[in-house]
């Protein structure tokens, strides 16, 4: 008995995928040189050019600061704490003097900022000593960035100017690189000068001004006595300790 054959169904061909990258085909015919010359002196197409390159520099730089934030603010806070160190003498403090810190307001004594952060030296949980950054905004060739440390009774324990644009071999001795001017300073206080012998000697004061140079050690003269003006009118506060006002440093 004779079976019917087998037919074998036919196998339907697959239909012919689309092709996902045939866009790229195109986009490359489409990108030839006579396409681009063609383009290149339309607006629309410059606009495009400087949007990418813009687009790929500004994700650069933020990786470039991404990579740099951290070792910059470690190299700042290294010369931070340098400058706070050489106002300061090691033997009055046992603290991190960058972690114990109180911000108060220093508008009205003319020192450079709304609000002055003060760096609290401490010896045994007890304030010592403190030290903080101020300007004499009024150099003879701009601003004067200074920073000075002051003890309990409010003598001064050393300054030292961090930064200015005075002139090279004039105005330029208020460096302790370049003279020992500002060492004359210490021991100084509101209490064992008066207010009119804050001042150079070409002024009725005591300190001495630089030939050919009045203007800068008179100018870093005022800015240090309105600097101890700051703390003695926060005394109470920086030498009280635990404060709500105590912050840390950035």
């Amino acid at each position: 008995m004779s079976s019917d054959p087998v037919h074998e169904q036919p196998t339907a061909e697959p239909p012919e995928s689309e092709n996902p990258s045939g866009a790229k085909p195109k986009l490359l015919a489409f990108l030839t040189p006579e396409n681009l010359a063609q383009w290149r002196p339309k607006l629309s197409y410059q606009a495009g050019v400087l949007a990418v390159f813009a687009l790929l520099a500004s994700v650069l730089l933020g990786f470039a600061d991404l990579a740099t934030r951290d070792v910059i603010q470690q190299r700042l806070d290294e010369d931070l704490k340098a400058s706070l160190e050489a106002v300061v003498p090691a033997d009055l403090y046992d603290n991190d003097l960058l972690a114990d810190t109180m911000t108060l307001p220093s508008a009205e004594h003319n020192i450079g900022a709304e609000q002055t952060m003060v760096y609290l030296a401490k010896k045994a949980g007890t304030v010592s000593a403190v030290c903080f950054k101020f300007i004499a905004p009024d150099g003879y060739a701009g601003p004067i960035s200074l920073v000075m440390g002051v003890n309990r009774q409010g003598e001064i324990l050393g300054v030292r100017v961090i930064a200015h644009v005075e002139t090279p071999g004039l105005g330029d001795k208020i460096e302790i690189a370049k003279s020992k001017w500002v060492l004359g300073f210490n021991g100084k206080s509101l209490d064992n000068l008066t207010a009119a012998q804050w001042a150079v000697k070409k002024d009725g004061g005591v300190f001495d001004q630089f030939a050919g140079a009045t203007i800068t050690p008179r100018k870093v003269t005022q800015a240090i006595k309105r600097g101890l003006d700051f703390y003695q009118s926060h005394k109470t506060q920086l030498l009280g300790t635990g404060t709500a006002e105590t912050v840390e440093a950035p």
